[in-house]
């Protein structure tokens, strides 16, 4: 690449903002903890300016000084700027060193994505022909002295670095994870990033660094980086250097001082000092630590673990032990149930959503994750909902409002004898509130409004994410629920109109529900044919559904979820309604005026509930679930989540008075995809169809067994007389009744496997001790904790990166790469083609097709399957499943096919709905074959000089998308997780 002028770039440079490289809402001064390594190893301080400049030179030495001058390019150069800075402070979000080639590595990824292709083969040639020329430089200069000996700081003290100790660190945190996993690759990136007087701690977080980038090689070095990161925890917590195999006794001497130091500093509950702590110090299994991945033990770090100071004071053991204690206050033998709990949690069989881990133990222990209301319609109840929200949302909950009772557009106020403006200006405050109110400074604050289809409002309710329009009526930090009857869904399948009104004047719509309904929404019809009803319209039901779909595909909301599948099927139905769903879309808990539902979650790992079954004719062991340790693992979650609602902290004595009242629990399952890989079952197959139904029967009929054994010692909750529990009738019975009420359009398996009359039998002598015992939720967060895909989701990457607060985490599947390895095509260039294609298989074409369908990515997933899986699960939960809609090349025929298929089989709720273009599903290389088969010579450069080589190795990569394109759903954003 030709420099420009000095002059011209100064020149260039001068016309830029001199806060242009300074990414937004960062000041210069952020940058203080950042410094550079040059390849001569001097250290200097970052300045992100420079990259500016370089940026400019290749845009000058391509476009020449007249195209480069442009205000266009010059904004252009301030974005590339913009994101190559971020992705280096990502990489390292508590400061360090980056080498210079990092820095370029970035630059040259900028530019690719940001499609400047030429100027990105320009850097890439440059950057080729300097690296020929300091080696030819290199090769003639007189043979180097002998290195000298680098020098860290530990301690205060300038000390020589010991490589000896370095290079056990590395082998030890490789140790066990197969002959591909290496020291070597580590220990020679580490070394590369380090410099003279070094500070000892950056000497770690180096290697930490040089590991990370390795996983995509193979995902064994995760484990490794964990094990890395691991070693810094215990210095920054035990002090010292500590290896593995002194944890058992390390553990048992820390956690008593750790329990006392965490009191002291009021963190923890002084309760906890009256447990035998040197009991719970010697059944923490030090071992445990090593489960852990790289993004699991991170996230942990970074979010979870207590601190005084920024100084950590948790190690991972004491932490699900610490989280066990909270959850066992109330036990007679407390020590006994907190050693049950840890032992689910840590071993990863199940885990408690992120309010109970945050806070079980603390001062504070607000363990819930989700609260419904309902609001008034008027003043004070509005704005004491309001109160509500910000309330709960201090505290990190996350909120479902029904908003179905407030008065529409232009009703008539009695009190003013004026008119209404309707629910949308008051969605705006409650928007702002989510917003200011942000969880405590922990997370965003998360909320979800709910609104019913008749409502006059719904037109403008449908348009609140709209990215245009008047911004005082739209919401765009705030979620939007569709609460649909019945009624509706037939008028649209028969093609017949459908009424809006206000509930100002036909208020027992928002309480009535099936039939009862129908009967009071036709007579107010009625009504309006007779004229006595003024404030109205009506419409085609099409049209009204065809603007729900439009606005759900070009928003992605509001969500669909169904008001009588939800209520018909409520074993509370009894003393109260189902207004809406929570803010994932998995809670069906009744509301009302005195009444705020409240549910604690946690999630069951299905992955881990599986044995080896019959062996083939080759010897080979089938899976099958493990009902005994399932039914364990189950009964000891469900004592957890009972023992929640007693010890939880109520911001809201609503809350608090129903909570207690009606004892609902939530307990979920994830890793369902990991377990169809154990299994061997295609996402996409009538067999996973029927895993998912037969694993949530086992998981719901041990959890209901679970909570009459509860009731049987603890005592029936208090409302249970009159419920569907009192009167026989389980889930599975309750589609009985959702198919009279609706008169039909109920088509779902009604198979069984289990005895189900012999819990109606045990439930009918002892009573159930929790009014709703299920609930699948999103487990965004806890699943990457413990490293399985979550909740019911398919596979969204074979490759792809995840991004949080800690920077970004490559992912990939080492189910897929074990397989691959065995047929020997886990290779270098394998991991480009599964950047290139997103993560997917299906345009690779050595991969066998076997594989493909095993292994097919969520939009690769036909959507039918998700809604079938999801129905056959329904059947048996007593609450709802966050169920995402995945739809590669959507249509407006597809999504209404979707969406009447899951009210048809009988699904409560459905949650986003994630689309793709059909050319991006099916996205193929520039070049025929050039990334999807291995290249003839044995590599890319084959009998190439090494400039043309790297020309094209430059070409492929800009043909090929990073696998940091791939966009993750919005709760796995750390800014989001308001659920768990």
């Amino acid at each position: 690449m030709q420099a420009a002028a000095p002059s011209i770039i100064d020149s260039a440079v001068a016309a830029r903002p001199s806060h242009a490289a300074v990414p937004t809402g960062q000041s210069p001064s952020a940058y203080q903890g950042y410094q550079i390594i040059r390849r001569n190893g001097a250290v200097v301080s970052f300045e992100p300016n420079k990259i500016a400049v370089a940026l400019m030179k290749a845009f000058l030495a391509v476009h020449g000084t007249q195209g480069a001058a442009s205000a266009s390019v010059r904004d252009t150069v301030d974005a590339l700027t913009e994101t190559v800075v971020r992705a280096l402070l990502r990489s390292r979000p508590g400061g360090g060193t980056f080498h210079i080639e990092d820095v370029q590595d970035q630059v040259e990824l900028g530019l690719m994505r940001g499609s400047h292709h030429e100027v990105a083969r320009a850097y890439v040639l440059y950057r080729e022909r300097r690296s020929q020329e300091r080696a030819k430089h290199a090769s003639q200069a007189p043979a180097a002295e002998p290195a000298h000996v680098l020098y860290v700081v530990d301690g205060g003290q300038r000390v020589a670095l010991d490589e000896g100790r370095l290079q056990a660190l590395v082998e030890s945190a490789c140790a066990g994870l197969g002959d591909d996993v290496r020291p070597d690759p580590i220990l020679a990136e580490t070394r590369r990033n380090l410099y003279d007087g070094v500070p000892i701690d950056e000497v770690y977080k180096a290697a930490i660094l040089a590991a990370r980038t390795l996983i995509e090689r193979d995902p064994a070095y995760t484990r490794a980086t964990a094990r890395l990161l691991l070693h810094t925890i215990r210095r920054e917590i035990i002090g010292g250097e500590v290896m593995q195999g002194e944890m058992v006794e390390k553990y048992a001497e820390y956690f008593p001082r750790y329990i006392k130091k965490g009191v002291e500093a009021e963190l923890l509950d002084e309760r906890l000092m009256q447990f035998d702590l040197a009991k719970l110090g010697a059944a923490l299994n030090a071992d445990r630590d090593l489960q852990f991945d790289y993004l699991g033990l991170q996230t942990l770090y970074d979010r979870y673990f207590l601190h005084i100071d920024e100084t950590r004071i948790e190690m991972p053991q004491a932490f699900f032990m610490r989280v066990a204690m909270g959850l066992a206050l109330n036990e007679i033998d407390r020590e006994t149930r907190a050693i049950e709990f840890y032992n689910v949690l840590s071993t990863f069989d199940f885990m408690s959503s992120t309010p109970t881990l945050f806070n079980a133990g603390t001062r504070r222990s607000q363990l819930s994750s989700c609260y419904l209301t309902t609001v008034a319609d008027d003043l004070d109840g509005i704005y004491e909902a309001l109160k509500e929200n910000a309330l709960l949302s201090k505290f990190a909950g996350g909120l479902g409002n029904d908003w179905t009772n407030v008065r529409a557009l232009g009703s008539y106020i009695k009190g003013t004898n004026g008119k209404s403006q309707g629910v949308v200006p008051f969605l705006k405050v409650v928007n702002d509130t989510a917003v200011a109110v942000n969880q405590g400074g922990k997370r965003k604050g998360a909320v979800c409004a709910y609104l019913e289809t008749w409502h006059l409002d719904i037109e403008e309710f449908l348009e609140l994410r709209k990215n245009t329009g008047d911004d005082r009526r739209r919401t765009h930090d705030m979620n939007t629920a569709n609460w649909i009857p019945d009624l509706f869904m037939k008028r649209v399948m028969e093609g017949s109109d459908w009424t809006l009104f206000s509930p100002s004047t036909c208020p027992d719509l928002h309480d009535k529900i099936g039939a009862q309904f129908e009967q009071a929404y036709a007579a107010y019809e009625a009504k309006v044919d007779r004229g006595e009803i003024k404030l109205f319209k009506r419409m085609p039901a099409r049209d009204l559904w065809r603007k729900m779909l439009s606005m759900l595909f070009e928003t992605g909301h509001p969500w669909i979820t169904f008001k009588d599948a939800c209520n018909v099927r409520s074993p509370q139905q009894h003393v109260g309604v189902v207004h809406s769903s929570n803010l994932c879309t998995e809670i069906t808990l009744n509301t009302g005026p005195d009444e705020i539902a409240v549910c604690n979650l946690g999630s069951v790992n299905l992955a881990q509930h599986l044995m080896d079954g019959p062996r083939d004719a080759a010897g080979v062991a089938s899976k099958v679930i493990d009902h005994d340790k399932l039914k364990k693992t189950v009964s000891t979650a469900m004592r957890m989540l009972d023992n929640v609602i007693d010890i939880n902290y109520y911001a809201v004595k609503k809350a608090r008075d129903s909570n207690l009242r009606h004892r609902p629990v939530g307990l979920g399952v994830m890793g369902f995809q990991d377990a169809l890989y154990q299994l061997r079952l295609p996402y996409a197959s009538p067999e996973a169809v029927e895993f998912a139904d037969r694993s949530m029967e086992a998981l719901c009929y041990y959890a209901y067994w679970a909570s009459t054994d509860l009731a049987a010692e603890r005592g029936r909750y208090s409302t249970y007389r009159g419920s569907l529990w009192d009167r026989g009738i389980l889930p599975l019975d309750s589609l009985d009744l959702l198919a009279e009420q609706r008169g039909g359009y109920v088509d779902v398996d009604r198979s069984m496997s289990m005895d189900w009359n012999a819990l109606r039998q045990r439930i009918a002598s002892h009573g159930m001790r929790n009014s709703n015992c299920v609930a699948i939720a999103p487990t965004a967060t806890i699943s990457n904790i413990i490293g399985v895909d979550a909740s019911i989701e398919p596979c969204f990457g074979n490759l792809s990166v995840k991004s949080n607060l800690s920077g970004e985490f490559t992912v990939v599947n080492e189910y897929l790469v074990r397989d691959l390895k065995k047929l020997g095509l886990w290779d270098s260039v394998m991991v480009m083609d599964l950047k290139h294609y997103d993560g997917s298989l299906r345009r690779i074409d050595r991969v066998p097709e076997e594989l493909k369908a095993l292994y097919a990515t969520a939009f690769e997933v036909e959507t039918q399957w998700l809604v079938e899986a999801a129905a056959r699960r329904q059947k048996w939960i007593d609450q709802a499943q966050s169920l995402n809609i995945y739809i590669a090349g959507a249509s407006g025929k597809k999504l209404d096919d979707t969406y009447k298929l899951a009210w048809v089989r009988g699904l409560k709720t459905t949650y986003y709905l994630r689309t793709v273009g059909a050319t991006h599903a099916e996205k193929s290389t520039v070049s025929a074959g050039q990334l999807n088969s291995v290249p003839s010579g044995g590599g890319l450069g084959g009998g190439m000089s090494a400039l043309d080589a790297a020309a094209a190795q430059a070409q492929a990569m800009l043909a090929a998308q990073p696998a940091t394109d791939i966009k993750f759903c919005g709760v796995d954003d750390p800014t989001c997780e308001a659920c768990q």
